[in-house]
């Protein structure tokens, strides 16, 4: 199995395993605060990744994890995880994941306004295609509009937030420490939010369960994602995130009874084919201009 096919498998293990977590996250916040339970996952994240690190010889707390874009990135991590968090917990898990696939539309969207990317007009028609795609799912001033829908939103914008301060920042970082970085983020985010709510419990057997599957699969997921960004060709490998809304629409039907209705199987097959779009219309463009460069 070549590179690409090896990182395209992790892709789909990853985001296999974070459909997952989200159904033991939205489990467990309905028997325990949420906060308590991104807190405590954040926590054993941070432990198993540090565990990892010290096996392989390398700083727990990299220097690099102080400077300025990594601090930017960390800001925008724990705001989308935190808005992310509440959003799977508050609303149908179906619709939540739908949103978050837009994410990278509001990548290209915003490099191209803040970093001066060349994006041509075949692509911003995608990224606005993906984005009325959000719009028919959110359904702003019709009787199947929810306010708390729109946490959804902001934790898609903290993670494109993410990933944009995650170009300037230094790619010194192994998996194992960028691991740490950001269950560290998860666990800060969890920290706000019982700091906010309050309300700590001790989890009984069925808790600890919960607790217990939301860390490993968000280990697992997280672990493979890392993995599957440095195998593979990342135009190759990153369509297949998608993966992640297909997962969660099919768990989503089968633990939580989520009957998806027409607006959000529509705005989530608009978001998904411009992003898909968008994704190859970039490395083909990438491709052309590799080429032209090197005559």
């Amino acid at each position: 199995m070549n590179d690409n096919l090896r990182g395209a498998a992790f892709m789909v293990a990853s985001m296999a395993g974070f459909a997952v977590e989200d159904v033991f996250l939205k489990s467990a916040a309905r028997v325990m605060p949420l906060g308590q339970v991104i807190l405590i996952v954040g926590l054993c994240g941070m432990l198993v990744f540090a565990l990892m690190a010290r096996s392989r010889g390398e700083a727990i707390l990299h220097p690099v994890m102080l400077t300025k874009p990594l601090l930017i990135r960390s800001g925008f991590e724990v705001s989308g995880r935190l808005f992310y968090s509440l959003a799977i917990a508050l609303t149908p898990l179906s619709t939540t994941s739908a949103i978050l696939q837009a994410t990278p539309l509001f990548v290209v969207a915003a490099a191209a306004l803040l970093f001066k990317e060349q994006v041509g007009w075949r692509r911003w028609s995608a990224v606005c295609v993906g984005f009325v795609g959000v719009l028919i799912i959110l359904r702003p001033g019709l009787s199947g509009f929810s306010l708390l829908s729109l946490l959804a939103v902001a934790g898609m914008i903290g993670f494109a937030g993410r990933d944009l301060a995650t170009r300037a920042a230094p790619k010194v970082l192994s998996n194992r420490q960028l691991g740490i970085a950001g269950f560290a983020m998860l666990a800060l985010a969890g920290a706000i939010l019982l700091g906010y709510s309050g309300g700590a419990k001790l989890p009984d057997g069925a808790g600890l369960a919960l607790l217990a599957g939301n860390a490993v699969f968000a280990i697992l997921g997280y672990h493979a994602l890392t993995s599957a960004m440095r195998t593979g060709e990342v135009g190759f490998v990153t369509p297949f995130r998608y993966t992640r809304l297909v997962f969660a629409m099919i768990l989503a039907i089968l633990v939580f009874g989520e009957r998806p209705d027409l607006f959000t199987l529509i705005g989530s097959a608009l978001i998904v084919s411009s992003g898909i779009y968008t994704l190859i219309r970039g490395n083909r463009r990438k491709a052309q201009g590799e080429s032209t460069a090197s005559r």
